[in-house]
Order: structure tokens, then sequence, then C-alpha cells
């Protein structure tokens, strides 16, 4: 699936979605702090005037930006398993989160969701339903499993290793200020597990992803009759 911050038609007439688009490549570049009229502006080769005939200010364009976002987010199908559903719609959230870590801090905050935000809780919350789950067991699942796919992304984000291929180096050099004397479980961990070369902290989210599946599993009633 393409990103929705990729340059597609750098000459194509102003419009609002080009706007929004404008808006997420920035974002993706220098961060939401970079996000300014004026840096979106540049982006679209304008004025800063002629971005306000498509966004009235920045709160719309947060809107917009973070319903691009959502809509790039595969949407779990009620009715089919449920688990491989949400498992299919959290990996691509954080596939998602990855290539847009500003966003991550955002998906929740709106309270202007736009359509595809709105599809997305209604495709979560009908898959949840459609599983068995009371609507309370529901609103359970649905904290629960993005709690962890926006935590695990957030911390992905803000580790300073980027790929397996960085961790040996990064893993040595923090060690330099630690002996094994005073922190014999943390060397002990840092060496015969975080330094091994297949190490990859990334595969860590299917481990916990599965946990948490499994465990809500548990709480659909034998008889799944609806209700809450």
């Amino acid at each position: 699936m393409k990103s929705v911050g990729e340059s597609t038609a750098e000459r194509a007439p102003l419009s609002r979605d080009r706007v929004l688009l404008s808006a997420v490549a920035v974002a993706d570049m220098g961060g939401l702090g970079a996000l300014t009229i004026r840096s979106l502006a540049q982006q679209l080769g304008v004025k800063p005037m002629s971005v306000y005939h498509y966004v009235a200010n920045k709160d719309e364009i947060l809107d917009g930006i973070v319903d691009l976002v959502f809509g790039e987010i595969e949407l779990p199908v009620p009715g089919g398993d449920w688990q491989t559903e949400m498992r299919r719609r959290a990996n691509s959230a954080r596939r998602v989160l990855s290539r847009h870590p500003w966003a991550i801090g955002l998906l929740q905050s709106r309270t202007s969701p736009g359509v595809a935000t709105l599809r997305q809780y209604d495709a979560i919350i009908g898959t949840l339903r459609g599983a068995g789950f009371s609507v309370r067991m529901t609103a359970h699942a649905y904290a629960l499993l993005d709690a962890y796919v926006y935590g695990f992304a957030l911390s992905e984000a803000a580790l300073p290793i980027h790929g397996p291929d960085t961790v040996t180096d990064v893993a040595a050099s923090m060690m330099e200020h630690f002996s094994a004397a005073t922190y014999p479980h943390l060397v002990e961990f840092s060496v015969e597990h975080i330094m091994k070369p297949d190490y990859n902290f990334g595969d860590e989210f299917e481990f916990g992803l599965t946990l948490i599946l499994d465990a809500l599993t548990a709480s659909i009633p034998d008889d799944r009759e609806p209700g809450g």
C-alpha cells in the first residue's frame, strides 16, 4: 500500500487533498513540530494565504492528516476469523506508524473524525462483536489492543537503534557505562539476548500480540450471546 506521504503529482493543481498529502510529507520529514502553514506552503510551492483556501486552520490540517493515516491502515473484516483480522489490522497499524511516527500521539486525540477514522472504529467494533464479545468486553479488547499497538510503535520510534544491524554497536556503547559487578542481570540480559546476531526488537511484537489475542479469546462466552 502506498504511503500517503509520497509525492504523486508535484505539479497537480492545488486542492484540499494535495494540501493534506503535502502536510503528511512535511510531518514525515521533520516531525509534527515542523508542520506550520508556512512550511506547508513552501512544500506546495505557494504563498501561505493560498493554503487557507483549502483548510481553515492548523486543527483542520491535523484532522485531515490523521484521517489519511487511518486510511492507510488495513480494515479488519467483520465476520471473518477475528484473531486473523485483528492480527492483520495490528500489523498494518504498526507498519503505518513506522512510516508516520508523528501520528502515534494524534490518532486518539482528534474530536472531528473523518470517514477513514470512522470506518476503522466501526470495522474493529464489528469484528469484535461478531466474535462474540459483549459490548463491555469489546471496549476492553479495543482499548487493550490499541494500547499495545500504539505503545509498541512508540517504543520502536524512540529506540536509538535502527534495525538489527545497529543493535550490537549501540548496546556495546551503552555497556561501557556500567559494570557486570554492579548490574549483573542487565549485563547477562544484554550479552545473552540483546547482542545476539539475530536479535531484533521488532520480533517482540508478535509474541505480545499473540498473548493478548489468546487471553481475549478466553473471555468470549461459550454461548456467544450478544448483548452487554
